[in-house]
């Protein structure tokens, strides 16, 4: 299949090279061009404007919020550009509210629009052991099928509208930050008492919370590695702050949003932006002065 890809980040760069492996022509795009330097070595074209990209069957994008995709796809002009029948497959974690727009403006111009946000960090983009979640017109969805299950191991249909998809994102990354926060707090609370975060997190994580997030986020934590971040700190500001704007869209109360909204505002102030979000740890060990104790 002829595809584009724009977006090439830790994780889009790692999708797109996937895309590669399964045999696809393809295309790339990024605003910083060495981000495509090691696409190209694998055999990608490398285009010099978005719309050059976006000439093929299928495409694909990863860009990093609401504003950059605002800014290449309706601000840029990029859909005007894009020929009736192309499918746009979207896996940034975008508001509910851009994503409804995006749908609509698909439409006027005879184009497909799948929304397919993921879970996982770039070592698994590059497995690749993705989940996928897919929302879209089930025919644009099949279309696109191959080109998902060659960057992911699951796929996750959740119906027609698109923004069923982007919701679900929001939701799963708001409970993985929850986790981390509570992980955060408990072990703040155990390193006071003398137990240290990693002997408390190896119980925790085997016993009743033996689950791939707190395992995976819990060894960050209790080796105290958040350099270098697989899902930086800002990145996890802006997806609980989708939450609490589609919260406040549906009229759905999300308490405990606010108390990590509130975490994470800290931590960016304390100038740990270029660390990974498990560095909440960080946060809930300084308001306990655990730095300054014996």
């Amino acid at each position: 299949m002829k595809v584009g890809f724009i977006g090439l980040g830790s994780m889009g760069g790692a999708m797109a090279s996937n895309l590669l492996a399964a045999g696809h022509t393809l295309t790339v795009w990024n605003r910083s061009v060495a981000a495509t330097e090691p696409l190209a070595s694998l055999g990608a074209k490398v285009a010099s404007t978005a719309d050059r990209a976006a000439q093929g069957d299928v495409l694909c994008s990863m860009l990093a919020n609401d504003q950059a995709v605002r800014e290449v796809f309706l601000d840029g002009g990029l859909l005007d550009a894009m020929d009736p029948g192309t499918v746009h497959v979207n896996h940034a974690t975008i508001s509910v509210a851009l994503v409804k727009q995006l749908a609509e403006e698909h439409a006027k111009r005879g184009l497909e629009y799948v929304a397919a946000p993921v879970f996982g960090r770039p070592d698994m983009a590059a497995a690749p052991r993705l989940n996928i979640l897919v929302a879209g017109k089930p025919a644009a969805v099949e279309r696109v099928r191959p080109l998902l299950e060659a960057m992911g191991s699951k796929l996750w249909p959740l119906g027609d509208a698109p923004e069923r998809a982007n919701v679900a994102k929001i939701a799963g990354n708001f409970m993985l930050a929850a986790a981390i926060e509570s992980m955060a707090e408990a072990t703040a609370l155990t390193r006071a008492h003398g137990v240290s975060a990693a002997d408390f997190l190896e119980v925790m994580t085997n016993t009743l919370f033996a689950a791939p997030a707190y395992q995976g986020y819990g060894k960050l934590i209790a080796e105290q590695r958040f350099k270098p971040a697989g899902f930086t700190l800002p990145l996890g500001l802006k997806d609980v702050e989708l939450a609490l704007t589609a919260g406040s869209a549906a009229r759905v109360p999300l308490p405990f949003a606010g108390v990590l909204r509130d975490s994470l505002l800290e931590a960016l102030a304390m100038g740990d932006a270029e660390l990974d979000w498990s560095a909440l740890a960080l946060v809930a060990a300084r308001r306990a002065h655990l730095d300054e104790r014996v």
